[in-house]
């Protein structure tokens, strides 16, 4: 991710909200509960922290009249960090999406999601459409999340300190060392995790709402997260110029586009 910008909201204490199988989610909310909730899911080895209010994007939501919702993904923040493959596949990750909009009592949300955090809000459009008015999903892959990072380097480096040689995995894990409180064990069972199940998403049954895609033009996903915006009808895409996987959720066009596009009628 990027540096934090001054003049950021506060981050509030987390509020637990217990996953249908036994983990803590971590949730955290800003402004006025009765105004339209955007609901913000990160990306992998990030935290509600690190990835929206470091970054600017409550401040703006908040100022454009929003109610802010953010969780810490399983594996990641003040939320349970389990240690085994299978608490870690899509559709748990799903379902803890839903049972926070159920504790908090809303029937549906904007969604806004990266990387990871985006992968999960294209199933949740897709599998529970009634939740999600529309949604901003920016650097999501076309394939399995993760699936480039090289588990068995992360691995020789958590246990036996072995250089990883591969770059993106390198970038996960000094990703995952910069975060405070990451547990690099716990991230490498997520990235194990995504491989089980069913975890591509679907170009044959895309979201059904209105979907403002976002991509870095550095990043090595671009034309495949086009390809996810052409297949979703009704959908626009945004290069960010610039912008790599890892610095675009700081990006000013990102986050002004995403406003922009949640308050059109």
């Amino acid at each position: 991710m990027a540096p934090e910008i001054p003049g950021m909201t506060d981050m509030p204490a987390p509020q637990f909200v217990m996953s249908t199988n036994g983990r803590r989610i971590a949730t955290y909310s800003w402004g006025d509960d009765d105004a339209t909730t955007v609901l913000l899911v990160h990306g992998f080895a990030s935290s509600a922290r690190d990835n929206w209010v470091n970054t600017g994007w409550v401040r703006d939501l908040t100022r454009a009249g929003y109610r802010v919702l953010a969780i810490d993904q399983r594996g990641h923040g003040a939320s349970d960090k389990p240690y085994l493959d299978r608490a870690y596949v899509m559709d748990l990750f799903v379902e803890d999406v839903v049972t926070v909009l159920d504790d908090h009592l809303l029937e549906s949300v904007h969604y806004v999601g990266y990387s990871l955090g985006a992968r999960v809000g294209w199933q949740v459009a897709v599998a529970h459409p009634e939740r999600v008015d529309r949604a901003v999903l920016g650097g999501i892959p076309d394939g399995r999340p993760l699936a480039r990072l090289q588990i068995d380097q992360a691995r020789a480096y958590l246990e036996h300190g072995t250089p990883v040689e591969d770059q993106v995995t390198r970038n996960y894990v000094t990703l995952t060392e910069r975060v405070p409180g990451n547990d690099l064990a716990a991230l490498i069972a997520l990235a194990e995790g995504m491989r089980l199940g069913d975890a591509d998403p679907d170009v044959s049954n895309p979201p059904p709402q209105r979907v403002l895609f976002a991509t870095g033009s550095e990043d090595a996903i671009l034309e495949r997260s086009r390809l996810l915006a052409a297949a979703t009808p009704g959908s626009t895409f945004l290069e960010l110029p610039g912008r790599h996987h890892f610095n675009a959720p700081v990006s000013r066009e990102f986050r002004h586009g995403a406003v922009a596009f949640l308050g059109e009628d």
